[in-house]
């Protein structure tokens, strides 16, 4: 991920030699932060005989002098573009025109994984529009569950650590305005939205949102594609094909499972690549900078509307890449996920009503913009 994110924002760790009882620690520390839906994916690998060590990028890496404090805000920006492949199945055509993150959270809710629906839309994030990504980082802190918290100091402030937190009510928006003091120079009720306006800077000066998103587009085919690849590297039929008649096998598929290996190999590799870049975290740190400070290691970011300037670091984390044998769970959690999606629209059309609402509203805001 690398060379494809930059050096300068991906922290590759340092491999060291662990024990098992070490693991056994660590997975019960683990399992006590984590929602019980959220359990089997804590499971540590007791047989493993080594971890990476990875920088904590919640903290500045030179540290922070007493008296001093520094804010660090973690975002899941998601999958930012709908995909328009050929090979999306016509009973799949929804796919092109809602995003896998509101239909994703439709099923969450029916599985009770979440508490009500976000209004975070990832193509407000991946606009280029200040406007849309302001509108995004408002959106994910009004709903955090597990795709947007802050630390002060290396501490969780906002959000959750494992994944579900309800949406941000008075009591909580309170405490968090309160925790802001040290770090916003804003009047008492103006800090949180002042952050808010200070992370939306951050994203769009960095332009790292179109680098992630041209990682994400890697995923050329989608997984609809993809899972055909699939069945040819590992030599086995195509479960996919033997449920489709032989005229749509012939016009859609057939060009699939007739590639040479090397292009099949890619396929899956960009897919598997892609996905990593669709779930991993942006930590974006800031530091108010003293008066005098000039030559700062990491970039400055002047806030116009609190006069201050940030010393700010972005790094890019969990990367680890998706493993290869998981391509079916990701075809089946696909076709659950939009299934789902469309039997609801059939028994509530207006989630499809609003849907198109909010895509002219985008549309409209493009050609404005």
């Amino acid at each position: 991920m690398r060379p494809l994110l930059g050096s300068e924002h991906v922290d590759a760790g340092m491999r060291i030699l662990v024990s098992k009882e070490f693991l056994v620690a660590i997975e019960k520390k683990v399992l006590s932060q984590r929602p019980s839906w959220r359990v089997k994916a804590a499971k540590v690998n007791p047989l493993c005989d080594s971890v990476l060590l990875i920088s904590d990028h919640s903290v500045f890496l030179h540290g922070t002098l007493k008296g001093e404090f520094s804010l660090c805000v973690e975002i899941k920006p998601k999958c930012g573009f709908l995909p328009t492949s050929k090979f999306i199945a016509e009973g799949n055509a929804i796919k092109r025109s809602v995003t896998r993150f509101k239909m994703h959270q439709a099923l969450k809710l029916h599985d009770r994984m979440i508490s009500e629906i976000s209004e975070y839309d990832p193509l407000d994030m991946f606009s280029g529009s200040r406007e849309r990504i302001h509108r995004a980082i408002k959106a994910l802190y009004n709903t955090p569950q597990n795709n947007f918290r802050v630390f002060l100091n290396g501490s969780l402030i906002f959000g959750g650590l494992g994944g579900g937190t309800k949406s941000t009510n008075y009591m909580v928006g309170q405490d968090f305005e309160d925790a802001l003091k040290h770090v916003i120079m804003a009047e008492d009720g103006m800090r949180t939205e002042k952050l808010l306006e200070l992370i939306t800077e951050a994203l769009f000066r960095s332009g790292l949102l179109d680098r992630l998103l041209e990682v994400q587009k890697l995923d050329a085919i989608d997984i609809e594609g993809v899972i055909h690849a699939y069945h040819d590297i590992v030599s086995q039929p195509c479960l996919v094909c033997r449920k489709m008649d032989a005229d749509e096998f012939t016009n859609r598929y057939a060009t699939l499972h007739s590639m040479p290996m090397e292009e099949s190999l890619k396929i899956v590799r960009d897919y598997l690549i892609a996905a990593t870049a669709k779930d991993l975290s942006m930590m974006l740190s800031f530091q108010p900078q003293q008066r005098g400070d000039v030559d700062s290691p990491n970039g400055a970011l002047f806030l116009k509307s609190t006069n201050q300037s940030f010393d700010l670091k972005v790094s890019f984390i969990d990367l680890d890449m998706k493993p290869f044998k998981k391509v079916v769970y990701y075809y089946e959690l696909d076709q659950q996920i939009v299934h789902f999606y469309v039997q609801m629209v059939e028994t509530e059309p207006w989630l499809e009503i609003k849907a198109s609402n909010q895509e002219m509203r985008d549309s409209n805001e493009s050609i404005l913009l």
